[in-house]
């Protein structure tokens, strides 16, 4: 009997000290979410989390805010979200930058698979190899030739070190046989401030940052990093059409949750994310901006996540590129 006794004061003590857990997630959410994105405001990381934040605000009955807090290619902000208290108000919004991170940066105070818990995909973009319209180069061949016979004269912007813009152009000129120089920014709308006034020569720049300067012809496409033609920009070739293979390469952006963070919260912010992203509204936000949209599973993108540390693992170990 006293074996039951202390059986059943086990169970009720577990389901008291769930219980706060429970109700906390019942009544989520009671006051403002915020969402760090770790690049400044005006980029690519922006031009997604705040249609996105302002849909989730409607449909959750809580104001959700973007927090911009850029530095060191995305790393300063999402070791920031990783210290964040895991209540159901603080989420973070990465990109492909953060699983290159995982192998560019020696000294990382956080790991996006131990620190955080995947949500679902965002956007999907593909990236571009745009020139200032300075140069006379009409084609990639143009470029390389140029490249070639004038190694270190070129120089190359990203939002910052070891960002997936960085190590695309890293990886393109292996592929090349190029050498250019890499000027970091500390987000991608500063870096493209600098290339429209024509402080930098190129980039390999996500579709949603440069969309839009390409059609005004501020900026030149060369090609795109996609299996096949967009038909927004009919008239770009792939990189395969233009001899240069191993190349398909895009920007993708994704939510994240605080490690930590009540299971009912992070399904019911999954739930919201997916309803309002399927909105028509939404969805022409994405196809301006040249984007797939996302919508994985929890349990996909975690798997994706781990695949893609593994693939820049392989390009930063062929590149050779460390930082502290």
């Amino acid at each position: 009997m006293k074996t039951l006794l202390r059986i059943v004061s086990i169970v009720i003590a577990g389901l008291l000290a769930l219980a706060p857990t429970v109700a906390s997630a019942q009544t989520w959410p009671t006051k403002a979410i915020r969402i760090i994105n770790p690049f400044p405001a005006g980029g690519g990381t922006d031009t997604f989390a705040r249609p996105l934040s302002a849909k989730l605000t409607q449909s959750l009955g809580q104001s959700v805010y973007i927090e911009n807090q850029g530095g060191a290619g995305g790393t300063v902000g999402a070791a920031n979200a990783a210290r964040a208290t895991p209540d159901g108000y603080t989420f973070f919004m990465g990109a492909i930058h953060h699983t290159i991170a995982e192998s560019v940066y020696t000294k990382l105070t956080y790991n996006i698979e131990r620190d955080f818990i995947p949500i679902t995909t965002i956007a999907n973009v593909p990236q571009v190899m745009v020139v200032n319209p300075k140069y006379p180069f009409k084609t990639i061949k143009d470029l390389v030739d140029y490249a070639k016979a004038n190694p270190g004269k070129l120089n190359f912007g990203s939002p910052g070190s070891g960002t997936g813009h960085h190590l695309a152009m890293e990886l393109f000129m292996k592929v090349t046989g190029t050498n250019m120089v890499h000027v970091p920014y500390r987000g991608a709308g500063p870096m493209m401030q600098d290339f429209l006034a024509g402080q930098i020569d190129l980039v390999f720049d996500g579709m949603a940052t440069s969309a839009t300067q390409m059609k005004a012809g501020k900026l030149r496409g060369l090609a795109i990093a996609t299996p096949k033609r967009t038909p927004v920009f009919p008239d770009l070739p792939t990189m395969d059409e233009v001899g240069i293979h191993g190349m398909e390469i895009s920007t993708w952006y994704g939510l994240w949750a605080i490690k930590g963070t009540p299971k009912a919260i992070v399904d019911r912010m999954y739930q919201e994310t997916i309803k309002v992203m399927n909105q028509p509204d939404m969805k022409n936000i994405w196809a301006s901006q040249v984007a797939d949209p996302g919508g994985m599973t929890q349990e996909q993108f975690a798997a994706f996540i781990h695949s893609e540390i593994a693939r820049w693992a392989k390009v930063v170990k062929d590149s050779g590129v460390k930082l502290d």
